[in-house]
């Protein structure tokens, strides 16, 4: 319930804003009698691709505690000698890599670990209890050099923008098309109230944007694949050795991961890998292995 209310509350504050920035900025209202107005079709294209994105990554540290349960430790007073070896890890490990030291949460659940936050200097980092009870101490370490290679490597922002560029590319080419469709296929000429908003119209702008979106989702997810790369290869670095992260991997592959909520999936340390190969998030564990094993132990 805490999720689908989370859901719903989240889209409800994207589509007011969205309504008042494009009243605000005149953009919504690119079709005309004489066409498509294409430079505001592109302004409005942009809002609408940009402002899911943007909202999401603003929102992403209290969208995480709450999906997930996730109790931030107080670095004052951990509750355990556990959490306080947990805060003190994340925070050398942070120092190391010339960043903010983020908040430090445990959430319950199967094996998985996350960072998440629109900014480097405050982030989140969070393991789940079945990680911790999983993995030995230099494998949760490596785990959370992943994460906080995540954070210094401004991942979460990179793939927000990277989210709205081709979300802005869907809009704009659903409408693009939608128009020709409306207009030249189904000969709709509508140009006594503003142009082509015929059913065609409608109809092939709702067909376009599924097409155009899992498309955009391949590009998306190819991108979230190279920062878990990037993010292998930071912990490696952050260690001083390829072999801690190695070891993790290695145990990771033999447990059943975690899943994580969709909105931040692709920042955990292992993924469910999707519909295949070109939808994951997250390469195959080998894979990711093979790379680590190529550098420089």
């Amino acid at each position: 319930m805490k999720r689908i209310f989370l859901f719903i509350a989240t889209n409800l504050a994207v589509m007011l804003v969205l309504s008042v920035t494009l009243r605000i900025l005149g953009v919504d209202r690119f079709l005309t009698a004489q066409g498509l107005n294409l430079p505001m079709l592109l302004a409005f294209s942009a809002v609408v691709g940009f402002a899911g994105s943007l909202i999401s990554l603003l929102m992403s540290k209290p969208m995480a505690k709450w999906s997930t349960g996730a109790q931030v430790i107080d670095p004052n007073a951990p509750r355990s000698q556990a959490e306080a070896w947990l805060v003190g890890t994340v925070y050398q490990l942070a120092d190391r890599a010339g960043i903010g030291r983020p908040e430090v949460a445990i959430y319950e659940g199967a094996p998985n670990a996350f960072a998440t936050g629109a900014f480097k200097n405050e982030a989140l980092v969070a393991v789940s209890t079945g990680l911790l009870e999983s993995m030995n101490e230099e494998e949760v370490t490596a785990v959370l050099g992943h994460e906080v290679a995540h954070v210094a490597n401004g991942d979460m922002v990179t793939l927000a923008l990277i989210q709205g560029v081709v979300n802005t590319f869907v809009v704009f080419l659903a409408r693009v098309v939608g128009y020709v469709v409306d207009r030249t296929v189904l000969r709709n000429d509508r140009s006594e109230n503003g142009g082509g908003t015929g059913i065609g119209y409608f109809v092939t702008v709702m067909v376009c944007e599924i097409v155009f979106g899992v498309a955009a989702s391949v590009i998306v997810a190819w991108f979230s694949r190279q920062r878990e790369f990037r993010a292998d290869a930071g912990s490696a670095q952050l260690l001083g050795s390829n072999q801690p992260m190695i070891r993790a991997l290695t145990r990771l592959g033999g447990l059943q991961a975690g899943e994580l909520p969709k909105s931040f999936a692709s920042s955990g340390i292992a993924g469910a890998g999707g519909l295949g190969a070109l939808f994951a998030s997250h390469p195959p564990i080998e894979t990711r292995i093979a790379a680590l094993q190529k550098m420089v132990a």
